[in-house]
């Protein structure tokens, strides 16, 4: 409805002033749209922009009016308000199954997200990714997109080959019901103090690096034995958090498919290659100082040749190619876009954050010192329970602890995603599972609100009109979702979602709060229960697009 009617407000400006561009924006506080075009037009025409904004509206209002949209002057600027036709165009299609989802669209589109090492369990650090890129991946699907959801698995690197040391020379057992992430992370933290004892070490460390670039088959074995038990552990922690991969793939097959080499040999032919020991690139055309490495001096690749092949597949098999990646990565992944650009393939669009934090500080697993995400959401898990408790101690023990782990994945999720990538968070759980104030557990009480209200209204009949101030501005706000989806999927800030859900919860609050539901009768009461039923199918559709569950009681 709101893409509908903005089309008829930019026709009618487009047409009345002949501009192709007629700058229309959002109408704040007091208008469902604004328009700027009376500036521009000013120029050209030597007018005072308050006299053309008047002349441009005089011209457009009778055939706005047919559509039930007031146009009003205010000074240079034009206003538009949607009136009650567009008001029930809004209800009515809120509440349609999948509200806000789009049709298909033409081509394939690929985001890779959280792709950690597999040298021991996703941390604090890492999940930022994992809950941005799969908001974004479920906001892709709604927006219609094709849509392959992509791991890139690590399984080459210096951490694996320390890793695979391990296993051959430390003696360390799996604890009895230990993940294999986390075993595997105790390996690794074992070899690296052993290596930090006796730096001979790291020369076997080098031949290792060297085999399984060579393909030796035994090294192959123990280097994907090391990777499959990490990344099995993974798996898990990802699905419990909610998030969904459609593909792992290993960087370690475009080596052995000799792609990685068929890329390194194009590049050895361009004038901005530099070979003594090493091979890398200078980008300074780009504006890099620093020179990109792709292969060593002993002969050995390193991360970004492997990562310039996927790459390259990648641009090959999609039309649109998406990255997540931390703002550690910031230079790197730049060259990567600039070196696909010498190729003469797609670069990919990329979503640089800043990190999430615990308030006892930063972690590491190389060092042994880190939280895990299993970890972190169990003592979230059990501080949900403790309120779920407390409000609800009357449910059966199965459905409390079901409630309490979707307010808890909720809980991390939304703290997590509510902030602009760009800006540095630190997760406080005990701001993220207040259900008093704007967090994923006010959202879900909001929905499960909505659930019991129509829970105990019983049959109604649909009525679609809205007429208090709290009625209009719920609606209007609904009417927001659809453009929110297609935002989020063009310009890739996922906590604009967040922001509207948590607005939506509270424009619904509100409107609960003032406009009594139940106590009312006859065609108020109908009205009322279809706003709130199309409230509730909002919720729904935008809390699942979070990849929180929309619980029905609370």
């Amino acid at each position: 409805m709101f893409f509908n009617t903005y089309a008829l407000v930019e026709e009618a400006l487009v047409k009345a002033t002949g501009e192709e561009n007629v700058l229309i924006v959002d109408g704040g506080d007091h208008a469902d749209l604004a328009s700027t075009v009376a500036f521009s037009l000013a120029k050209k025409r030597k007018m005072n922009p308050a006299s053309v904004a008047s002349e441009v509206a005089s011209e457009i209002s009778g055939v706005l009016e047919k559509e039930g949209i007031t146009v009003e002057v205010k000074g240079p600027y034009l206003n538009f308000i949607f009136g009650e036709e567009y008001l029930k165009g809004v209800i009515g299609e809120a509440l349609k199954e999948g509200y806000g989802s789009f049709p298909a669209k033409t081509g394939r589109t690929c985001i890779e997200h959280t792709s950690a090492n597999p040298n021991g369990p996703l941390h604090v650090g890492h999940i930022r990714n994992s809950v941005i890129g799969d908001t974004l991946s479920r906001v892709l699907r709604k927006a219609g997109c094709s849509l392959e959801v992509e791991y890139y698995v690590n399984d080459m690197g210096r951490q694996i080959a320390i890793v695979s040391w391990g296993f051959d020379n430390i003696d360390l057992s799996q604890n009895e019901g230990e993940k294999d992430d986390h075993y595997v992370a105790r390996v690794y933290v074992a070899a690296n103090r052993a290596i930090e004892a006796d730096e001979s070490i790291k020369a076997e460390i080098d031949r290792r690096m060297s085999l399984i670039e060579s393909g030796d088959p035994e090294m192959v074995r123990k280097f994907r034995e090391a990777v499959s038990m990490c990344v099995g552990g993974i798996k898990e922690t990802l699905l419990d958090l909610n998030v969904r991969h459609n593909r792992f793939i290993f960087e370690s097959d475009f080596v052995k498919s000799g792609l990685m080499y068929n890329v390194l040999h194009r590049l050895e032919a361009m004038p901005e290659a530099k070979q003594d020991e090493t091979l890398s690139l200078d980008l300074t055309a780009f504006g890099f100082e620093k020179e990109y490495v792709l292969r060593r001096s002993d002969g050995t690749s390193v991360y970004a040749a492997r990562d310039l092949a996927y790459h390259e597949w990648k641009s090959d098999n999609f039309d649109r190619i998406i990255n997540v990646l931390g703002a550690d990565h910031k230079l790197i992944g730049r060259q990567l876009q600039a070196t696909m650009q010498l190729l003469g393939d797609k670069p990919p669009e990329i979503v640089f954050f800043e990190f999430v934090s615990l308030p006892e500080g930063s972690m590491s697993t190389r060092a042994g010192k880190f939280i895990s995400t299993d970890d972190l959401m169990e003592e979230v898990f059990k501080k949900a329970l403790d309120e779920v408790e407390e409000r609800r101690p009357e449910l059966p023990s199965d459905e409390k602890e079901s409630i309490a782990r979707s307010v808890a994945t909720g809980a991390i999720r939304f703290d997590i995603v509510r902030v602009s990538p760009d800006k540095a968070t630190v997760f406080d759980w005990k701001e993220a599972l207040d259900f008093e104030k704007q967090s994923a557990p006010y959202i879900q009480y909001a929905h499960a609100r909505a659930c019991s209200i129509l829970a105990k209204a019983g049959e109604f009949n649909e009525s679609y009109s809205a007429e208090s101030e709290y009625e209009v501005a719920l609606v209007k706000h609904i009417a927001l979702f659809p453009k929110i989806i297609d935002d989020v999927s063009r310009e890739l800030r996922p906590h604009v979602l967040a922001i509207y859900a948590r607005e939506l919860a509270d424009l619904f609050n509100t409107f609960y709060r003032f406009d009594p539901v139940l106590k009312v009768e006859g065609d108020l009461r109908n009205s009322r229960l279809t706003l709130v039923k199309a409230a509730q199918n909002t919720l729904k559709e935008a809390l699942e697009t979070l990849g929180i569950d929309a619980v029905r009681s609370m």
